[in-house]
């Protein structure tokens, strides 16, 4: 996928953007040569979910083929450098990426080795590029308590390099409840949260997050529009939206770009930021999202200073310098 353009009237900050699913085509299809990895089909069609998925589920699949090259700690590092690169190309002076360690462990790589690829890859792409990055990591609905405790517990070990703690996956069938532990460990460390809810489901799942996990942003939270309480909630807490317009239609969390709430939602007072969630499985970028919802140079100013006051990273080394 080629990156979009860099012109822009105010630097981009980039607060959703999954490294599974913003991974270059073609290191895709390098990688998977060099694995033996057989891909019977155009490597685009494999990492490139259509305009419209229908479910948060098989837009999903879309990220498989890319979990199956990168469980090697070189294959995470090349994929978070090129990444940090892209990012550069479209502007984005920050931008904090997330992956679930937990799905890279297939070959027998550990937890704590996948984020230190990851890591080393992001200070790789500083060097060369000048963007401050953050690392996120992902707890999943659908693992154990115990899994995300292990998530968290790594978060911890790498205090350092990782910015904060995540939970994805789909609302409908699994609550946030059970993840509380991994929460409360991250809390009691001041590492700060963020949650995917009010993607597939309701405002109900954003009342949890927020109320149960501690978050301080919303992954998505586009189904939050209709809940007057729950916007009043969050524009008095200043909780920060990370929404993400071409995935939204894509997994149909909304039905189509006109009918998205971001521009409402900025527009009363809320703290709505803008990303691409996948990169490449939205085949998008900073640039192409705010040129797809229509904003002005003033309301893309506007987003990207609530995403510069809710940037996890301000503390974490390397985040704000090149690494030397």
């Amino acid at each position: 996928m080629s990156p979009g353009p860099a012109s822009s009237p105010v630097p981009r900050y980039e607060l959703h953007c999954h490294l599974d699913g913003s991974m270059r085509p073609g290191t895709v299809a390098d990688l998977a040569r060099d694995q033996g990895l057989v891909l019977d089909v155009p490597v685009e069609r494999l990492v490139t979910a259509p305009p419209r998925c229908g479910s948060l589920g098989r837009f999903l699949t879309y990220i498989d083929v890319p979990l199956q090259v990168l469980q090697t700690p070189d294959a995470l590092h090349r994929a978070a450098r090129e990444l940090v690169e892209d990012w550069s190309a479209d502007g984005v002076v920050y931008g904090e990426v997330r992956f679930a360690p937990q799905l890279h462990t297939r070959r027998g790589m550990s937890l704590d080795e996948a984020v230190r690829a990851v890591a080393g890859g992001l200070a790789a792409g500083r060097r060369a590029t000048g963007v401050r990055t953050g690392l996120l990591l992902c707890c999943l609905r659908h693992q154990t308590p115990d899994e995300s405790l292990a998530v968290a517990e790594t978060a911890l070990r790498h205090r350092g390099e990782v910015a904060g703690l995540d939970l994805a996956g789909d609302e409908r069938l699994h609550g946030a409840g059970p993840h509380r532990p991994a929460f409360d460990l991250a809390h009691r460390a001041g590492l700060p949260c963020t949650v995917h809810a009010g993607e597939a489901a309701g405002p109900a799942g954003v009342w949890e997050a927020l109320d149960v996990l501690g978050a301080r942003r919303i992954g998505h939270g586009v189904r939050c529009a209709g809940d007057g309480a729950l916007l009043e909630r969050l524009r008095r807490d200043a909780i920060a939206l990370e929404m993400c317009p071409t995935s939204n239609v894509q997994t149909g969390a909304v039905r189509s770009l006109a009918a998205h709430p971001a521009t409402r939602l900025l527009a009363e007072g809320l703290a709505v930021t803008v990303s691409t969630d996948t990169r490449t499985t939205s085949a998008t970028t900073l640039a192409r999202e705010f040129t797809r919802l229509g904003w002005s140079a003033g309301q893309e100013r506007l987003a990207q200073t609530h995403a510069a006051a809710a940037a996890f990273a301000d503390t974490v080394v390397g985040s704000h310098d090149p690494a030397p």
